[in-house]
Formats: C-alpha cells, sequence, structure tokens
C-alpha cells in the first residue's frame, strides 16, 4: 500500500498531488497576459491590425468573399455569381500592378483599362465593373466598405453580372491591394 503525504491548512488536508497542480496553476496564472485591451488611436478608436495572409488562409479567402457576395446579391434577389479563371488573373494582376505603381486606381502601370485587362487574358464575356482597394483589413471588411457606397454596391448587386473574379497581394509590411472584377 503506498503512502500519502498530505499537509493540513485549515483543516483541509491536501496530498502532494494537490499541491503541485495548485502550485503549477499558480505558475501559469502569474505568466498570464496582462494586456489592458488594443492599443488606441487619438480619436479614442482601437487602431486597426494588420490582417497578415498566410497559406491557410489564403485558400479561404476567395470562397469567403464569394459566399458573402452571393449572400447580398440573394437578399436583393440577385442572381449568384461563379468566380471565372480569366477575371481572376485579371484581378490578380491588377493588384499586384496597383502595389507596384502603389495607388489605388483603375489604370495599370502599361497605362491599360479594366476591360483591356480583361480581354488580355481571355475573358470572352462583358465587363460589368471593377472594384479596388488598398487596406490593411480583411475580404469582409473590404466587402463592407464597399456595400457602403452607392457606386461600389452597385457593382456587386448588379444583376447583369454572372460572373467574378477576385484577387489580391500583400506587401512585406502588410497592405494588401485588393480587386474584384463583375462580368456577364
Amino acid at each position: 500500500m503506498g503512502r500519502t503525504l498530505g499537509l493540513d491548512v485549515g483543516g483541509f488536508v491536501m496530498n502532494r498531488r494537490t499541491v503541485l497542480l495548485l502550485g503549477g496553476a499558480a505558475i501559469l496564472s502569474a505568466c498570464a497576459s496582462t494586456s489592458q485591451g488594443p492599443a488606441l488611436g487619438s480619436d479614442g478608436k482601437p487602431l486597426p491590425t494588420v490582417y497578415t495572409i498566410n497559406p491557410a488562409t489564403a485558400a479561404q479567402i476567395p470562397f469567403r468573399l464569394l459566399d458573402s457576395v452571393n449572400a447580398l446579391r440573394a437578399a436583393k434577389g440577385a442572381s449568384p455569381l461563379a468566380f471565372d479563371a480569366a477575371l481572376n488573373a485579371a484581378a490578380a494582376t491588377h493588384s499586384r500592378d496597383m502595389s507596384v505603381q502603389n495607388r489605388p486606381w483603375h489604370f495599370g502601370s502599361d497605362g491599360s483599362s479594366p476591360l483591356q485587362r480583361v480581354q488580355r487574358v481571355g475573358f470572352t464575356g462583358r465587363l460589368q465593373g471593377e472594384l479596388i482597394s488598398e487596406t490593411y483589413q480583411t475580404e469582409l471588411e473590404t466587402l463592407s466598405a464597399w456595400m457602403g457606397q452607392p457606386d461600389t454596391r452597385d457593382v456587386i448587386l448588379d444583376p447583369a453580372a454572372r460572373t467574378i473574379g477576385f484577387a489580391w497581394f500583400q506587401e512585406p509590411q502588410g497592405k494588401i491591394w485588393w480587386t474584384l472584377i463583375t462580368g456577364s
């Protein structure tokens, strides 16, 4: 029969395992973060954090965006969009090109328009619209910002649209260049 050692603390007997368990818990609680929450800007609002896109996240981003866009479209009675490989390629090229130019705008560094870019990648449908963004935010925060403006919301909800291209380029310091293209 094994021997159990105990410590009498105020009428409560603790064995060696209990002492070790409580001691370990005390050590772990001392190591707990003492963070006071997010850093605040001069306006008192939380400062944004950099959204870092890793390979696992990158695989999920297009589908989260497509599901969200289609949910928004369904709420307005518009048909769902489907990814088009050519439009995805045009969006990826433009996202990288905006980073090279260091400005969010609809013209390529070679002067190309959205229409010329989708034609270059072999898109045979009709270009309906292009949305761009320069941000440190997630794809869903970017979609929310686009939905907050009538002109960009109209591109997302355009009932004539049937296809979508979506891509991004993230710079090493975290800035993300998003491009969304719709076609029919």
